[in-house]
């Protein structure tokens, strides 16, 4: 089938530079957690001085990214290895995706406790006292 090898190499354009694309986006989320983690580690330290930093809200904050990060990867990982795939490449595939899957999985699950956490501290922090004045 000589007329399926045009079709064969433009897929491969193709899924190169999707491949290309999904991980330059994994590093911008990255790049861009980091920068929104130090502007909040920055807005928050000038406004707790005297007191504990809160460093849970600035972990959750970079956590988020980096789970969209290990998102794109995981997407890229998959497109590399639809063409003409090796039984190396597809083992490859298959413990990078659970190790993402691990890691985003236990990522989620701690930063829910944590944002519980934060959310029970904030709770406890505020005054008591809103049946009054009403």
């Amino acid at each position: 089938m000589v007329w399926l090898e045009p079709l064969e190499q433009l897929l491969e354009e193709i899924v190169l530079v999707t491949t290309f694309c999904l991980e330059a986006i994994s590093v911008l989320c990255v790049l861009v957690g980091l920068f929104k983690s130090a502007h909040l580690a920055a807005s928050l330290s000038r406004h707790h001085r005297g007191q504990e930093f809160p460093f849970n809200q600035v972990r959750l904050r970079f956590g988020l990214w980096l789970a969209l990060a290990l998102e794109f990867q995981l997407g890229a990982d998959i497109l590399s290895t639809t063409v003409t795939p090796t039984t190396q490449d597809l083992l490859k595939l298959a413990l990078i995706a659970v190790i993402r899957t691990f890691l985003n999985y236990f990522l989620g699950r701690e930063m829910a406790t944590e944002m519980a956490l934060e959310r029970e501290r904030q709770a406890l922090s505020q005054p008591s006292g809103r049946g009054e004045g009403g």
